[in-house]
This record gives structure tokens, sequence and C-alpha cells, in this order.
């Protein structure tokens, strides 16, 4: 049996040209991130690696879960190790990452995340634990009070649970104890996400303790991000992978693409890592580079799929490698850029056909299922917002509507052979019971999901040209079955 990755065989895998590039023993952590899954570990934690090779200092990060422990425990048991393999057609780089010092499992540990937060070494506080799980309205940039960690905390918030409660708490701590306030770095698919989360924590702080509110107002630093990697949940397949390359058993390997962007706004008045080492850009506005993304990649993810799942492609690449889908891809794509402002530096086009390349990696096995989840979450800044933007500028609001239309067909729950799923949704009751009242009917399923609140503005859910658009997609699907369907619209 193979022996496991641990810090002793750092020198060997150096002499290899596979090891972090540095001594992890010579940097304390200044980083807490808070999210410790598969894509904080090929983004942040790997451009952490890079700046401290390059750049040194005590940038190490604390990882922590607020409830999951399997990545904890893996990590822990390596020393903080893992193996981070770059696929491609050409064959997998691999490199072992050394940024995480250590990890935490809240639910078992939370007086260790709570000294973590208030330790003044913590410069940074960086988080990514999807969108569903802050409690932000983003409409009214206010916590969402129904959300149940939300609720939990403000009942006691001195012994937080959630997100926005452990922040809070942990940024009491620390004006109690005099010391310095970290950057907190939000790396979410969230439009502005910098505003967003400060605006979720004001709001938390505002009725457990105004005046910390005014204080984290005044002191704190919410920069905003943009992060672009494709990366699929790790399988028995990555962990084979590592071991085959380097000889050792790793439970915490991550396999991504090559492609990397980091879009960061430039605000940490405490300091931070040579993150421009791992390919990172520092800019004065990140919402160029968020709308970007959001409406062309996240936005075509969400379409393929939708439409990828329900005719049965398991995975993006077999998506790309069905003509139709994927002239359909390439049609969304054109008209999600029609939306967008230049982009000094940017040709879209060129983002396009790159994003066409990407999603078509052989290599990368990425599961249309796992982007198909928590819809009602996303459906807002990927699919709605282009959309209204399409209908107000008189363009073509089709590829939106087809696209909306396979989600409202997704979210009745079964394929077109009667096999059910799990929507996997923070809404999935209220769906599911939109789906039962409608008994089939697309105008009244088309009605009821319309009104799932912060998914459709008003400027689409009142339009009757989006709605009639939506409403005619829907009964093809419904009609004629998914396949059949996408290949009739591929056609138009």
């Amino acid at each position: 049996m193979s022996a496991a990755l641990a810090p002793g065989h750092l020198p060997e895998l150096s002499r290899r040209g596979i090891g972090p590039g540095y001594d992890p023993q010579n940097h304390a952590a200044g980083i807490l991130h808070i999210g410790c899954g598969a894509f904080f570990r090929a983004h942040l934690a790997a451009c952490t690696n890079a700046a401290l090779a390059r750049g040194g200092g005590n940038w190490r990060i604390v990882a922590a879960n607020l409830r999951s422990r399997g990545d904890i425990d893996a990590l822990n048991a390596q020393g903080g190790l893992y193996t981070l393999l770059e696929r491609s057609k050409e064959g997998a780089a691999v490199k072992v990452i050394a940024s995480i010092s250590h990890a935490i499992a809240a639910t078992d540990h939370r007086d260790r995340l709570l000294q973590a937060l208030a330790d003044p070494a913590i410069r940074i506080v960086s988080l990514t634990v999807t969108e569903k799980a802050y409690g932000i309205d983003r409409g009214a940039l206010d916590i969402d009070p129904a959300h149940a960690s939300v609720a939990a905390d403000l009942a006691h918030p001195e012994e937080p649970a959630g997100v926005l409660g452990y922040l809070v708490q942990g940024l009491a701590l620390r004006r109690k104890a005099g010391h310095a306030p970290p950057t907190i770095l939000c790396c979410d698919n969230l439009p502005q996400n910098g505003k967003l989360l400060r605006a979720g924590v004001l709001g938390f702080a505002r009725r457990v303790d105004p005046d910390l509110a005014d204080y984290i107002a005044r002191s704190v630093a919410f920069p905003s991000t943009m992060v672009d990697r494709i990366t699929p949940a790790s399988t028995d397949q990555t962990r084979r992978d590592a071991l085959q390359l380097t000889g050792l058993q790793d439970e915490a390997a991550v396999e991504t693409e090559p492609f990397f962007q980091w879009v960061i706004e430039d605000n940490f008045p405490t300091g931070r890592p040579q993150w421009e080492a791992g390919g990172a850009v520092f800019v004065s506005d990140v919402e160029p580079y968020e709308d970007m993304k959001l409406r062309m990649l996240n936005g075509a993810h969400s379409m393929l799929a939708y439409g990828g799942f329900l005719s049965g492609h398991k995975y993006v690449r077999d998506v790309m490698a069905d003509p139709a889908l994927s002239r359909l891809v390439a049609r969304h794509l054109r008209a999600a850029a029609a939306t967008l402002k230049p982009l000094d530096g940017i040709d879209l086009g060129d983002y396009a056909a790159q994003l066409i390349a990407r999603f078509s990696n052989p290599a990368i096995a990425h599961e249309t299922y796992q982007i198909a989840m928590d819809g009602t979450q996303k459906i807002a800044q990927r699919l709605a917002s282009p959309a209204a933007h399409a209908l107000q500028a008189g363009q073509d609001i089709r590829p939106f509507a087809f696209a909306v239309a396979l989600w409202m067909r997704y979210c009745t729950g079964a394929t077109d052979d009667g096999a059910p799923y799990d929507l996997r949704d923070p809404q999935s009751g209220r769906i599911a019971a939109i789906a039962a009242a409608s008994q089939g009917n697309p105008k009244a399923l088309v009605s009821g999901l319309m009104k799932i609140g912060g998914a459709f503005p008003a400027a689409l859910s009142q339009s009757p040209d989006f709605q009639s658009a939506v409403l005619d997609c829907l009964k093809g699907l419904l009609d004629h079955g998914v396949a059949a369907a996408i290949r009739k619209e591929a056609a138009l």
C-alpha cells in the first residue's frame, strides 16, 4: 500500500519539481478561509501557494468548514497538503500545494473558528460557501430573516453556526480586544459580492449591536472579486491519478482546468499576498468582469446543464459533443455578449470561443447535474439579468427564454421517461408545490415559477413578450420531449 502524502515527503517532491516551491514551516498563517471545498483549493489556495513561493510572507491559510468535515479530516491527516491536477487534452500537470496550515470543522470546534476570527495575525477572511449559505436578500441589500442560519444566529449571536453569525461575532471579538479588523473577501458567484456581503454583515450586526454595525461600516473592507476556473467535484479517479503521478495516496486531491482568472478589487488595508504570482489581476472595479462571467460562462453553463441533464448527457464535455446543444451554447454566448459593455483588453468573441474550448475539454468530467443545483439562487444573475437587458435594448430574447424554459422543465422533477431526480434547491419544496399545482399546464408552470422571490425582476415577470417566449419554449419541451425540442430550437 502506498504511503499517504505528508510533510516529510516535501524534499523529495521538490527534487522532482512538483513540490510547493517553499518550506511551509517558514510561513505562519495570515488568511482564514471559510468553505474548504475543491473550488477554494483550485483557486485561492493554489494562488496563495504561488504567492508564497515568489514573495514569501506569513500568508498561509487556516481553512474551515461550517458543516461538512470530510475535507477537513483529509487535510489535517496530511498536514494541510494536497495534490492539484490541471487536466487538459494533453494530459495532467501536477503540483503539491502547501498553503493550508490546518483545517477546522466548526461543527465540532466552534471555539477554534472564533479564536481564528479573533486572531490579529489573520488579516484576510475569505469565503467560498455557495450563494445559498449567506442568507442575504439581494433585492433589499439586507439579511433574509427567514433564512434558517440567520434566524438561529440572531437568537444566539454568541454561539454562531452560519456565515453571517460567525463573521459578526468574529468582528465583535476583534473590536473588544482592540485589534484591527481583517479584510473580508467573498469569492462566491454573486454580483458585486463584496458589496452584497457587506450589506449582509451590516444588516445582521445592526440587529444585535448597532454600535458594532457602525464600527464595521467605518473600519472593514469588503473588496469584490470574480473567479473563473471550472472545478468538478473530486472523484476516485482524481485520487487514483494523484497517486499515479506523485506515488503518494492523497484523500484531498483536486482536479481543475488549466485556465485561471481571478479579478480582485484592490482594497486590502491590512495587506495581502503577492497573488499576482498565481495570475490574479487587481482592478478598481470588478463589476464588468463579474457581468461577463455571470452572463456568459455561468449563463451558458446553466442552460447546457439543464438541457444536457434532461437529454441524457452526464458531463459538460458530452453536451458539447451534441451538435444541437453545442449550437445553442454558441447562440447563448453571442446573446449574452451582446448585453455587455465593452471591456478594455477583452474581445468578447475571443472569450466566447475560449469558453467553448473549455467546455469541450475532454479531460474535465464536470457533471451537468452538479451545475444544475440551486437554480433559484443562480437564475437572477445568470439568465434573468441579461434577459432584462436584452428586452429593454430590443435585442433577441429567445436564447434567454429557452434557457429559462429548460430550467422550468427541470423543475418538474422527472425526465421524459418519468425517472425522478432530486432538485437540490433551497426552494425545492415550493418548486414542487408549483409543479404539482400546474398539473402539466405550461402556462400555470410559467406563471408560478416566475413569482419565486428574487429570481425574476418585474421587467421580466410582468413582460408579456418574455412570458410568451418562455411559454412557447416550454410547450415545445413538454409536447415533443427535451431532445427533440433542443434539435428543433437549434435549427431556428
